[in-house]
C-alpha cells in the first residue's frame, strides 16, 4: 500500500512509500557537536543538523513533504502511528543538541502556540529558526556587500532524489490540479503582506541592495503592485527617490525594454512620469523622458500630462524641464487647440508667468483661441498684487543703479582700451594704462555703498520683482496677440470679463494697461450695466477707483452717471461693502469708519444735486447708507463700548495705585519738618515725577473712555470724533502705564539698592518686560487707529499724468 503525504506546498506531492523511515541507530552526536545556545552556533548547527537528517531521509519531517496523514480507517492509524514514531525519533535529535536553556525556551513559546503539548518536529524547527536564525535583513546583507555592485546569479533548478523522482508524470499532472484548485491561506496572505510592507519600507528608506534583495526573494517583479492605491514598485522608488537615483537605475534595468513604462500605471491612472512631476524630481524626469519620451504625452484617468501636474503642484524648475522636453522631442500636439491655452491658463493659476510667456511664443498662434477670454481673465484673476511705497522704490532704484554701473564699466573699459591702444602705437610694445583708470571707480566709496545696496535688495526682492515683470510682459504679449490677430469689433469678448474682475481684485495696473491696448474698454459693462468705475466703487478698490483722476475731463461723465435702477456713482457707495472687503478690517468701528470716509469720498466727486438724489426706489443716498449699515453701527457702538470699558478699569486701577503710592512714599517723611526722607536722592524724584505723570495721563484716560460710554454713537461720529477720543484715551493709558512701571522700580531701588548700584540692571529688566508687553499687544490697535482716522490717505485726487 502507497501512502502519500502532501508538502505545505499543494502543487507538489511525494509518495513516501510503505512505511516512514525511523533510523533508530543512528547515533545523534556523532553528527551534531555543536550544542545550539545562541544565535552565534546556528548557523553551524543548522549545517550539522541537515547533514543528518538528509543522510537518513528524514528531512521531510522539518520542511512540510511528510505531514501527518488524516483519516481514521485501519491503515490510517497504523500510518498515523509510524509517523508520529518518526516524528518523535526527530525531535528527540533536535532536542538533544540544544542547550537547557534554548530547550526550555522553545518549548514554552511551543506550548503557547499550540495550547498544548503535541507539537511536531517541524513547529519544533521552524521555531529555533524563528529564535535564533538570521533575520530577512541579516540575509540580505550576507548575500550582499554594500560596497559592492549587485551580482545577479541564475537560479539552478534543484534535482529531486531517487525516491522523489519515480513518480514523476503523475507529480506534474496532480501539481496542475492543485495549482488550480489552490486558495493561499490567511497565514500566507499575512505573510505576503508583511513582505510587501517591508520591501514598501525599505524604498522608503533610500536603500538601495536590501529593496533589490527581497524583490528577488519574493518573487517580485518592479511593475508588480505593491499598495492598494495600485502603485507599483517603480512607482514607490520615483515618489521616494530625492537624491539618490540608483535604486530606481536599477529597477529600470531590470525592466524589459520592450516594456515602454507606459501601461506601468496606478489606479489613478498615473505614470511614473506623473509621479516624478508630483513630487518635483527634475533628475528623475531626465532618467524617465531619457528611457521613454512618450510618457511625456501619457495623461492620466483624469486627463492631466506630467507637465499639467507640474505647473498644478507649483513646480517651476521642473515644468520648464518638461516643457523643454517636448519641445525638444517636437511634441506639439499638446499644444495646440483647446489643450494649449488649458496649459497657459493653468500656468498663469499658479503664477507661473514665465512659462505661460514661453509657450504663448513659441507656439503663437496657438495658445489663445479665437473668441476665448480665458487667459485675460486668468490674469486678471491672477496678477500679482500693486507693489508697494518701499518695493516701488526698491525697483526703481535696481533699475537706475543697474544702468549707472553698467554704463561706468562700459565708460572705463573704452578709456582703457583708447590708453592701451595709443601707448601701443607709440612704443610699438605692449603697455598697461594707468591703474588709476580702472581702479578710480573701486575706491569710490559712494560707490561702492551703492553697489552693496543694490545687491542687497536684489537679494530681498527679486523674486517679487521678477514675477511682477514676468506678468506685465505676458499681459502686453496676450494684447498684443488678440490685435494682431482680430478684428478690432471683436475685442470686446476678450477683455470684458478679465476688465471686471480685475477691477474687483483691486488690480488698477491690469486695468490701466487694458485701458491703454483696448480704449474702448472705459465703456464696457457687466450684466448689471456698472462700468469699471462704478463696479470698482461697489466692490471698494480705491487703486481702480483712483483711475478716476488719472483722466482728462473725460472723468466728468462719472458724475452724474446713472445705472438701470437710478442709482448714481454716490447711491453705490451707499451700499455696504462686500464681506471679504470688511474682513480686512478690525473692528466694527473702524469698518463703519472706512464705509464713511468711502462715502464722504465720493460725495465730493459727484454733482452736489447728486446728493440729494432719490433712485428709482425713492432713497437717497443717506437713506441707503443708513439702511445698508444699520447692523453694522450697531455692532461698532457693542465693539467701541467693550473696548472703552476694559480700559476704564485698567485706567482706575493706575488711579487707585499711584494715589496710593503718592501718599505714602518710600522710606517715610521725617517726623520733624515732614520732609521724605530720600528728598536729596534721584531715584526719588525719579519716582514722584513719574508718578505724577502716571495720576495725571491716568485720570485724562478715564475721562475720554467715560465720554465715550455716554456718546451718542450717530453714524457721522464713527467718522472723526469717536476714534479720535480712543486714540487719545490709549495713548494716555500707555503713558500711564509706562510711568507707573519706572515709579515702582524707582522705588525698588530706593529700599534696596542703596548700598548696591548693580540691582538698578535686574530692576531696569523687569521693568522693561511691562513695558513691552503693552506695547506689543494693544500698540497696534493705537497705530491702526491713528492710520485708519488721519493717514486714511488711500484716496489720490491729484494726478499729473493721464492715461484715458
Amino acid at each position: 500500500m502507497m501512502n502519500a503525504a502532501s508538502t505545505s506546498n499543494p502543487s507538489f506531492i511525494v509518495d513516501v512509500g510503505e512505511a516512514y523511515p525511523y533510523p533508530s541507530h543512528a547515533i545523534a552526536p556523532n553528527f551534531v557537536t555543536v550544542i545550539l545556545s545562541g544565535k552565534n552556533k546556528y548557523s553551524l548547527w543548522e549545517t550539522q543538523m541537515l547533514c543528518l537528517l538528509k543522510s537518513h531521509h528524514m528531512v521531510g519531517f522539518i520542511d512540510g513533504q511528510f505531514l501527518s496523514p488524516a483519516g481514521n480507517g485501519k491503515g490510517k492509524v497504523g500510518d498515523k502511528e509510524a509517523w508520529v514514531a518518526s516524528d518523535s525519533l526527530v525531535k528527540g535529535w533536535i532536542f538533544g543538541s540544544l542547550s537547557e536553556e534554548a530547550g526550555r525556551k522553545a518549548v514554552n513559546h511551543l506550548k503557547h502556540k499550540q495550547k498544548n503539548t503535541d507539537f511536531t518536529a517541524k513547529d519544533l524547527w521552524d521555531e529555533l529558526q524563528r529564535s535564533y536564525g538570521p533575520s530577512v535583513r541579516e540575509q540580505a546583507s550576507v548575500f550582499y556587500n554594500l560596497d559592492n555592485e549587485i551580482e545577479i546569479f541564475d537560479h539552478v533548478e534543484t534535482k529531486l532524489t531517487p525516491r522523489q523522482a519515480e513518480p514523476e508524470i503523475e507529480v506534474i499532472a496532480v501539481s496542475e490540479d492543485a495549482k488550480s484548485k489552490y486558495e493561499p491561506t490567511v497565514d500566507e496572505k499575512n505573510r505576503k503582506e508583511r513582505n510587501k510592507r517591508e520591501l514598501y519600507d525599505s524604498i522608503i528608506e533610500g536603500g538601495m541592495y536590501f529593496p533589490i534583495y527581497l524583490l528577488n526573494a519574493d518573487g517580485l517583479k518592479p511593475w508588480d503592485k505593491l499598495t492598494n492605491n495600485g502603485n507599483t514598485v517603480l512607482h514607490v522608488a520615483v515618489g521616494s527617490s530625492t537624491k539618490n537615483h540608483e535604486l530606481l537605475k536599477e529597477l529600470l534595468k531590470m525592466t524589459p525594454k520592450e516594456n515602454t513604462l507606459l501601461d506601468v500605471v496606478n489606479s489613478d491612472g498615473s505614470t511614473l512620469l506623473h509621479v516624478a512631476a508630483i513630487g518635483g524630481n527634475i533628475e528623475v524626469v531626465d532618467i524617465l523622458v531619457e528611457r521613454n519620451p512618450e510618457l511625456l504625452l501619457a495623461k492620466d484617468k483624469e486627463g492631466h500630462t506630467p507637465l499639467a501636474l507640474s505647473i498644478s503642484n507649483m513646480h517651476t524648475k521642473t515644468s520648464h524641464c518638461l516643457f523643454e522636453h517636448m519641445k525638444e522631442k517636437e511634441y506639439d500636439a499638446l499644444f495646440t487647440g483647446k489643450s494649449c491655452e488649458e496649459l497657459v491658463v493653468l500656468a498663469i493659476s499658479c503664477q507661473d508667468f514665465s512659462l505661460a510667456n514661453w509657450i504663448i511664443n513659441d507656439y503663437y498662434p496657438n495658445a489663445i483661441l479665437p473668441n476665448s477670454e480665458a487667459v485675460l481673465t486668468a490674469l486678471a484673476q491672477n496678477f500679482p498684487r500693486e507693489l508697494n511705497y518701499w518695493e516701488r522704490r526698491g525697483d526703481e532704484f535696481v533699475s537706475i543703479t543697474f544702468q549707472l554701473i553698467t554704463k561706468h564699466l562700459y565708460t572705463n573699459f573704452f578709456i582703457y582700451v583708447a590708453d592701451f591702444s595709443y601707448e601701443f602705437d607709440r612704443t610699438s610694445q605692449p603697455y598697461r594704462a594707468p591703474s588709476y583708470r580702472l581702479e578710480e571707480h573701486l575706491n569710490d566709496h559712494q560707490l561702492f555703498i551703492t553697489c552693496v545696496a543694490f545687491f542687497v535688495v536684489r537679494l530681498f526682492f527679486e523674486d517679487t520683482f521678477q514675477i511682477h515683470n514676468d506678468a506685465k510682459n505676458l499681459l502686453n504679449y496676450v494684447c498684443w496677440t488678440i490685435c494682431d490677430r482680430h478684428n478690432s469689433s471683436n475685442y470686446y469678448q476678450y477683455y470684458a470679463t478679465a476688465t471686471f474682475e480685475a477691477t474687483r481684485r483691486n488690480a488698477s495696473t491690469f486695468i490701466r494697461r487694458i485701458m491703454s491696448w483696448f480704449p474702448n474698454a472705459i465703456w464696457s459693462t457687466n450684466e448689471d450695466g456698472h462700468n469699471f468705475i462704478q463696479y470698482s466703487v461697489i466692490n471698494r478698490s480705491e487703486k481702480v477707483y483712483n483711475l478716476l483722476y488719472e483722466m482728462s475731463e473725460h472723468k466728468n461723465i462719472y458724475k452724474t452717471i446713472k445705472d438701470s435702477s437710478g442709482n448714481n456713482l454716490l447711491h453705490l457707495a451707499a451700499r455696504l461693502a462686500p464681506t471679504n472687503k470688511l474682513n480686512l478690517i478690525s473692528g466694527a468701528a473702524l469698518q463703519i469708519q472706512r464705509e464713511l470716509q468711502w462715502f464722504k469720498e465720493v460725495e465730493q466727486f459727484v454733482c452736489p444735486l447728486n446728493r440729494i438724489q432719490k433712485n428709482l426706489d425713492g432713497e437717497t443716498p443717506q437713506e441707503v447708507f443708513t439702511r445698508e449699515h444699520k447692523a453694522l453701527v450697531i455692532e461698532g457702538e457693542n465693539w467701541i463700548k467693550k473696548t472703552a470699558e476694559s480700559y476704564t478699569i485698567t485706567a482706575a486701577l493706575i488711579i487707585t495705585i499711584v494715589f496710593a503710592a503718592a501718599i505714602t512714599i518710600p522710606g517715610g517723611n521725617n517726623q520733624d519738618s515732614g520732609i521724605p526722607i530720600f528728598t536729596n536722592h534721584i531715584a526719588f524724584k525719579v519716582f514722584a515725577i513719574s508718578d505724577a505723570i502716571s495720576l495725571f495721563t491716568a485720570v485724562t484716560s478715564l475721562l475720554l473712555f467715560l465720554s465715550i460710554l455716554t456718546a451718542r454713537f450717530a453714524e457721522q461720529d464713527f467718522l472723526l470724533k469717536l476714534p479720535t477720543k480712543l486714540i487719545i484715551g490709549l495713548t494716555m493709558l500707555f503713558l500711564s502705564t509706562t510711568a507707573m512701571i519706572i515709579a515702582f522700580g524707582a522705588t525698588l531701588f530706593l529700599v534696596f539698592g542703596q548700598s548696591n548700584s548693580s540691582t538698578l540692571i535686574p530692576i531696569g529688566a523687569l521693568t522693561c518686560l511691562p513695558i513691552t508687553s503693552f506695547v506689543t499687544l494693544q500698540f497696534p490697535l493705537i497705530v491702526e487707529l491713528i492710520r485708519a482716522t488721519y493717514c486714511g490717505g488711500f484716496f489720490v485726487r491729484e494726478k499729473f499724468v493721464y492715461f484715458y
